[in-house]
């Protein structure tokens, strides 16, 4: 069993468009999700995240630290949330990611973790 990082990806205004009603039921769709992954034992964590515009890029050059807006590039679609999995293999992975409900509005990254020593 190896962990995978499933981030997921949309452009926040398709999200900002959504209806109450359509937002609520998407969310919902999550929690189902994240019920099916804890009792398949996939599930370890999965979260959220506030709009990109509340996001601080930090870098440290020649010592100096410096936090500025966020994101680090720009692109259509923005870091919406991450699933932090179990997964037997990449195959197993790519069927849990598949189950997401915003990957019908975006996109899911997969990368196994590194386990460091």
């Amino acid at each position: 069993v190896m962990k995978y990082l499933c981030m997921v990806y949309c452009e926040e205004s398709k999200l900002a468009a959504l209806s109450q009603a359509d937002y609520d039921k998407l969310v919902a769709e999550h929690g189902v999700l994240n019920e099916a992954l804890q009792k398949s034992g996939h599930y370890i964590t999965a979260h959220a995240l506030e709009p990109v515009r509340t996001a601080k890029i930090v870098r440290v050059r020649n010592g100096k630290l410096s936090a500025t807006d966020g994101p680090f590039a720009e692109t259509k679609e923005q870091l919406a949330g991450v699933y932090l999995i179990d997964a037997r293999d990449l195959d197993d992975a790519l069927r849990v990611a598949g189950r997401i409900p915003a990957v019908r509005m975006g996109t899911v990254e997969i990368r196994p973790v590194m386990e460091l020593r």
